[in-house]
């Protein structure tokens, strides 16, 4: 009980909790000369001390507890313990200093525990940018910053600009390695930064079509032996090899890079592979090729390499593996969803936001893309190998339609039938293919509408314009929103020259495609046929945005400011025909006939000879050129235009003459003679040859000039009694009408009371000899005619004026095609490899 204390017994109820063993005071360690001492020396011992005040370190002291008596105890300083109460100040809190409280607290000072008192810190200290390894991490960002404004200039398309930076960055790259050898670095060479800037150098010497230095950088990254998984970097030194053309080295880099890439990479070796089979089918190796292929199919099947499978053994002929190859190529998995995971149901709104939102995003993009290409490979495959695989092609169609229809292609087996169609228009068995298109008239809507459009196509193209229109129409049925079928609805329209019905169809194409420019093309003729030029205008300036290069349509918008009265307009747009197309020579032949009624006869000039060397058969060409050299005094070179001209059209007398009058006009008499008397053994009949006969005879004092001159009073006086002959037969004609009239005047009751037949009608008049009369009439129109040719031509003192050029027709026929003015077809333009969902016949069957 001795050692048992009541709290009343003790005067501090906590006391001997502040004190503690001077060893752990640390806090005048940096004022403790003994402790610096012994942070000075070698060895780090303390010497000893004495102390200054009983109890210190060096002696043994008792330490106080809650259960006996407390001694204050000094530090080895003589510093008073933290437990000691000076002076009556408050004790602190804890025996040992917390943050914030020091002794200064008791002479008055402001709490500050952070610090705030002293100010802001000092500011950073700057970095030394001279040292050298500041300098090598600042050349090395240098460097990646031009690798990467390389690839950046490379993806816009800037080839150049990408090569520039990639050099650059070789350069700076071979600075810095050099820079580091200078300061001792050399084992710390950034492998991966050299590998990079190698890479890309040979990537832009590629790009740039700089295949030796592409090669050299790539044999720099492959030979050095510190780069790994260099050696597949053979596969882009293979790729410029088969760029140069350089097959077999091709096929030996290909080799080498499927050698150093391990199984694990199964793709890349499949890829490789391909490429090797491609090479081998340019080479003509199909059998190593087909080896190649074979093993990708077996190993990971792809509708490309089906495909390439397939030409190969089309190329060798083998009729059986071409339908194993082909079954194959149907059964290859797409690993894509099926769209109807993309029809929304009504029951749930999340789901149905869900599907809005993937309905169009990039995977489904993806998906179609692929189906799509899918798609293309089969129709292709199937119109190659039908007439290969089966003694016809239709057996063969009919085979591959079978595959179709049990495979996941099914809605291919339709649009197979109609190129079984296309294929009898190909060669010219337009009953086979009337017939195959007919079976479709029971199928469903969309496959029944494309086979109409066709069919109304081929019965327009056949001018069966009642069975066009029946077809049409059968199409529209189907479809009403089948624009092929509304523009030959309008087509049908527009041949029977209900223009404004026509016009609405083509309106009702556009508001269902408004890229139809078919349906455009055939509006803006429809509005120059109703005289509406400025709409016509506007249908064809809105063609032209769309059809940039349309020869065609360029010539429209010509030909309608010529119309409109704006000649220099209609230039420019000619002018850009021939950009487009410089040697029609229509068009050449219309800008000529431009700047000759504009007065520029020199270019007139240069764009008809360019028509005559383009084609040398148009007459009015020929026409302006030789009136040209004549009116210009030039009659010798008028001649070659004229003999042309008499080539074309050998019973047109005139243009025998005028070259005989270039004869005579350019001093070559006895040229002149020559033709004359050849003229003159031709048509012996022809005044004006004998006219010119006897004056060269006279001239030249031949004897041949009586002979003539008889022969020309003999003409002279048959030609008096035909213009009498035709001038009592008109006087008889406009008797006998007049007397019809009044006789139908007098007997107009009797014909109200009984109308004539058609019979009685196209009787000849009673009141009309039959006899001399009626042959007088016939002889009036024949004399007509023969004056009105005699009026025609040239004088006897300018024989050369007849040859005046025409007026050029203003329509313009296109030399590789239909006339302009014809209408467009609605049938869509046929894709040989394309999706063959929609196809119908294209303008590319036109006969010829």
């Amino acid at each position: 009980m001795e050692n048992v204390h009541l709290a009343g017994d003790e005067d501090d109820l906590y006391s001997g909790y502040n004190d503690y063993n001077p060893t752990l005071d640390s806090e005048e360690l940096e004022n403790d000369a003994g402790f610096q001492q012994a942070v000075r020396t070698s060895y780090g011992r303390r010497p000893p001390m004495t102390a200054k005040f009983p109890g210190t370190a060096t002696g043994a002291r008792p330490l106080a507890t809650s259960f006996g008596s407390r001694v204050p105890l000094a530090s080895s300083m003589g510093r008073p313990m933290t437990g000691a109460v000076l002076d009556g100040a408050a004790r602190p809190m804890t025996a040992v200093r917390a943050a914030g409280y020091t002794s200064s607290m008791t002479r008055g000072s402001t709490f500050d525990p952070l610090g705030q008192s002293r100010g802001p810190a000092p500011p950073l200290e700057a970095k030394n940018e001279d040292t050298p390894e500041e300098k090598i991490k600042i050349l090395e960002k240098k460097v990646n910053d031009l690798i990467e404004e390389s690839c950046m200039a490379q993806s816009m398309g800037a080839l150049q600009l990408a090569l520039e930076k990639a050099k650059e960055a070789g350069r700076k790259e071979r600075a810095l390695v050099r820079q580091r050898e200078q300061s001792g670095n050399a084992d710390h060479i950034n492998l991966d930064l050299t590998y990079s800037v190698l890479l890309n150098l040979a990537n832009q010497y590629a790009n740039n079509e700089m295949y030796p230095e592409a090669l050299n950088s790539y044999q720099v990254i492959v030979k050095n032996k510190m780069f790994s998984n260099a050696g597949r970097l053979k596969v882009n030194m293979a790729n410029i090899y088969v760029k140069q053309k350089n097959y077999p080295k091709a096929i030996k880099f290909y080799r080498m890079a499927l050698d150093q890439i391990s199984n694990t990479h199964k793709e890349m070796r499949i890829k490789i592979m391909q490429n090797i089979g491609v090479v081998f089918v340019r080479l003509g190796q199909y059998s190593d090729a087909i080896t190649s292929f074979e093993h990708i199919m077996s190993e990971s099947p792809n509708v490309k390499t089906g495909f390439n499978l397939i030409l190969c053994y089309y190329a060798i002929g083998d009729r059986e593996r071409m339908k194993k190859a082909f079954q194959k190529l149907i059964s290859v998995p797409l690993g894509i969803d099926d769209e109807d995971k993309y029809i929304p149901s009504n029951d749930d709104t999340s789901t149905n936001m869900v599907i809005e939102a993937i309905k169009n995003d990039k995977l489904h993009q993806m998906e179609r893309d692929l189906k799509v290409l899918a798609e293309k490979y089969i129709m292709t495959a199937a119109k190659l190998i039908a007439p290969a695989i089966e003694t016809s092609f239709a057996g063969g169609f009919d085979w591959c339609v079978d595959m179709v229809k049990s495979s996941q292609y099914v809605e291919l087996a339709n649009d197979l039938e109609i190129n079984k169609a296309i294929t009898y228009l190909r060669q010219k068995d337009f009953n086979q293919a009337v017939e195959t298109l007919k079976t479709f008239e029971k199928k469903d809507s969309r496959v029944k509408s494309a086979a109409a459009t066709n069919l109304s196509f081929l019965f327009f193209l056949e001018k069966d314009y009642d069975q066009a229109d029946r077809y049409a129409e059968l199409a529209m049925n189907a479809d009403r929103y089948n624009p092929a079928a509304l523009i030959n609805k309008g087509n049908t329209v527009f041949v029977k020259q209900d223009y404004e019905k026509a016009a609405e169809f083509y309106k009702e194409a556009l508001r269902n495609d408004s890229s139809c420019t078919e349906a455009l093309y055939n509006l803006g003729l429809t509005y120059k046929r109703l005289n509406r030029l400025e709409e016509a205008l506007d249908c064809f300036l809105k063609l032209h945005a769309i059809l940039r290069n349309s020869a065609q349509v360029m010539y429209q918008l010509a030909n309608l400011y010529e119309e409109l009265g704006d000649p220099q307009q209609a230039i420019e747009w000619l002018m850009q025909v021939i950009s487009v197309t410089p040697t029609d020579p229509h068009a050449l032949a219309k800008l000529g006939k431009l700047h000759d009624d504009e007065g520029d006869k020199s270019q007139a000039f240069q764009y008809y000879c360019e028509s005559y060397r383009y084609f040398p058969s148009n007459i009015d060409v020929i026409m302006w050129l030789g009136a040209y050299y004549i009116e210009t005094q030039f009659c010798e070179k008028a001649i070659q235009y004229f003999e042309r001209a008499i080539l074309i059209q050998p019973t047109q007398v005139k243009w025998q003459l005028i070259m005989a009058s270039c004869y005579r006009r350019s001093g070559n008499y006895q040229k002149a003679l020559e033709t004359y008397k050849e003229i003159h053994r031709k048509f012996p009949d022809n005044v004006e040859c004998l006219r010119f006969l006897v004056r060269l005879s006279t001239d030249m004092g031949l004897k041949e000039v009586q002979e003539y001159a008889t022969k020309l009073k003999k003409v002279e006086k048959m030609k008096e009694i035909r213009e009498q002959r035709v001038k009592s037969g008109r006087e008889s004609s406009a008797r006998g009408r007049r007397e019809a009239r009044e006789g139908s005047a007098g007997s107009a009751d009797d014909v109200k009371a009984a109308p004539q037949t058609q019979s009685e009608s196209k009787r000849p008049s009673p009141l009309l000899d039959s006899g001399r009369d009626s042959s007088h009439s016939s002889n009036s129109t024949k004399g007509e005619r023969l004056s009105a040719k005699m009026r025609s031509l040239p004088g006897s003192n300018e024989p050369y004026e007849a040859s005046s050029p025409k007026e050029l027709d203003a329509s313009y026929v296109d030399p590789l095609g239909p006339q302009m003015e014809r209408p467009k077809t609605g049938a869509k333009k046929r894709v040989e490899d394309d999706d063959f969902a929609d196809e119908e016949l294209g303008d590319d069957l036109l006969p010829e």
